[in-house]
């Protein structure tokens, strides 16, 4: 084979590899799509119950520090209550009077991030759970979020006012953080339990932009925008700023405002809207005296001793890893970073939050 020949068969090889790795890369990106289109579509429902884990944890312990004699006295015991209450239970079956079900307590997590992205997997596990939940029932949401955009915690404040609407008890317990949004969603409940070191209120809304039309100018670069509308644009990030379109913004920000207010006063009438909605936030042993919370409380306490009387039970919907945790290195970065981007190109037109 010549020299020649030869050259042109590794350039011919290289090229094959570089149109390879083009067309892996565009395969990976496809099936990320396709996977978490998938995953949107097919959002499922897990139940669990937490008497039952609680039981499972207090056995292994009681395994280990217990001498066998001791072990047995309790398992003697435990067996003896069940049979006292499977006694009773047939009593009651056998006679005349029909007897309420017990209540039961179903558990939901809302984990916020700014965009409330939660709210697609809890739109589904309320709508799954107010098909089988009663009004003698309760609905607990451990629910933590520093708040975020105004639409997305908009729909994620409707979700619970499902619940609500459906004359179900709604308990929301917060053991970190339920500012700006996340309070926005906690007040529609009918008690709110808080850690003593919780974070709660931010009742505002704040808005913030660079503006780079000073510099456009001073480099004699246009800017044009064409809009429809006195008001479709008010402050952008290139545009000039006036202070007809400061005072339109501001008065849209106060609009807000007044409509997060009434939501408060609404679904948790007892505050003084006026003490909080300045904007502020309140620990939780501050937030309890202006009435804020109504209990100091961890979630795992006020479920624990639930379960001494009722059936707890957890709706959650498992996490799979995706194919796009499962990459590393560059190509991982470039397609989180694709996606960001993807995610948050029509929110940045809307720079509200709470």
């Amino acid at each position: 084979m010549s020299s020649s020949l030869f050259s042109w068969f590794q350039l011919s090889l290289g090229f094959l590899g570089v149109i390879g790795l083009f067309l892996l890369f565009i395969g990976i990106v496809a099936l990320i799509a396709i996977k978490k289109k998938k995953q949107s579509q097919e959002i499922k429902i897990n139940i669990k119950n937490l008497n039952e884990i609680y039981k499972e944890n207090k056995d292994k312990i009681l395994k280990e520090i217990l001498s066998e004699s001791e072990l047995k006295e309790i398992v003697k015991q435990e067996k003896l209550d069940e049979k006292e209450k499977k006694k009773l239970e047939k009593t009651e079956a056998k006679s005349d009077v029909k007897t309420e079900k017990p209540k039961r307590i179903f558990v939901l997590d809302f984990n916020g991030d700014v965009a409330a992205s939660a709210v697609t997997v809890f739109r589904e596990q309320v709508t799954a759970l107010l098909q089988t939940a009663r009004t003698c029932d309760e609905v607990v949401v451990r629910l933590e979020s520093p708040g975020g955009m105004v639409h997305a915690y908009g729909l994620a404040s409707s979700q619970l006012a499902r619940i609500k609407d459906q004359k179900i008890p709604l308990t929301i317990c917060v053991d970190k953080v339920a500012a700006s949004g996340g309070y926005m969603m906690a007040c529609l409940a009918d008690k709110i339990i808080a850690a003593p070191f919780a974070i709660l209120g931010s009742i505002g809304v704040i808005a913030s932009l660079p503006n780079l039309n000073k510099f456009l100018h001073k480099n004699d670069i246009d800017y044009l925008e064409i809009t429809a509308g006195e008001y479709k644009r008010t402050l952008t990030p290139l545009g000039e700023i006036t202070e007809k379109k400061k005072a339109k913004f501001q008065e849209q920000i106060d609009d807000v405002h007044e409509l997060f207010k009434s939501h408060v006063q609404k679904y948790r009438n007892i505050v003084d809207i006026q003490v909080v909605a300045t904007g502020e936030y309140w620990y939780g042993i501050k937030a309890l005296e202006i009435k804020l919370v109504d209990e100091l409380k961890t979630s795992d306490d006020y479920l624990l001793e639930a379960s001494k009387q009722f059936e707890v039970y957890q709706i959650y919907t498992p996490k799979k890893e995706s194919l796009r945790e499962k990459l590393s290195g560059s190509v991982n970065s470039i397609i989180s970073s694709a996606i960001e981007k993807n995610l948050t190109k029509t929110e940045n037109k809307y720079p509200l939050f709470m």
